[in-house]
């Protein structure tokens, strides 16, 4: 039986993965969720000083702490940087990386990297002004009824900090692991495109596409949940 640990993107938390998490202990898995600094279950902790390597640090310590040794990890959405830093320095730790809709960094870059000029400009006057960067309306992860209802009432603002801090990895240790991304096709968040661009470029992946939205642990917990068990099982 496999670890399988999950990072949530931003203004989410480890809330986000409840209706997955039954499948994957149901067949026998350790599975959880890890909470990141300064959003969702840490909500209350100030964004003051936190970034992405306070984040990488968090899921490093979490796996550290748990024992394992070649966990499934998976990150959504901007938490595709965070487990890319924390598998650089987590080794033999961690084993394949699943990366939800989620962003897909090259060495030296952040978060930002990857928006678009708009988007970036939105994003740093927000941080400018408070600190940090307020969620989004949900309609854009394909939400809708009590779904959206639920992900509004919890979704936090995300520290500021984590935008602009760039992501420094060995490409070749990252690249020679097993990935498998999750392609969110219905509808298709806009700032994921840029990665979604770079997977089908590269070599080494496996694309697995759902037709869902942004929050597919939401919107599609069985069918995602089908993919960490078939990964976990390799």
């Amino acid at each position: 039986m496999a670890d399988v640990v999950l990072v949530a993107g931003a203004w989410h938390g480890a809330w986000c993965w409840r209706r997955v998490l039954p499948q994957l202990w149901a067949a026998g898995h350790t599975a959880w969720p890890v909470p990141l600094s300064g959003v969702g279950e840490r909500a209350h902790q100030p964004a003051a000083g936190i970034t992405l390597g306070t984040h990488v640090a968090d899921v490093v310590t979490a796996v550290r702490a748990a024992e394992c040794r070649g966990a499934v990890l998976v990150g959504h959405s901007y938490a595709g940087m965070v487990v890319t830093g924390a598998a650089d320095v987590l080794g033999d730790a961690v084993g394949p990386l699943v990366y939800v809709d989620a962003v897909v960094p090259e060495p030296g870059e952040a978060w930002s990297s990857l928006n678009p000029p708009g988007v970036a400009a939105a994003r740093r006057a927000d941080v400018a002004r408070s600190g940090a960067i307020p969620p989004p309306p949900v309609s854009v992860y394909g939400l809708s009824g009590d779904d959206a209802a639920w992900v509004e009432r919890r979704q936090t603002p995300q520290p500021g900090g984590v935008y602009d801090d760039p992501l420094r990895f060995d490409h070749a240790r990252w690249a020679a692991r097993p990935r498998t991304y999750v392609d969110c096709t219905s509808p298709p968040l806009p700032t994921i495109d840029p990665s979604r661009a770079r997977v089908r470029a590269g070599s080494g992946w496996e694309v697995v596409e759902l037709a869902t939205g942004h929050d597919p642990m939401i919107s599609a917990p069985r069918e995602l949940a089908e993919v960490f068990l078939a990964v976990a099982a390799r």
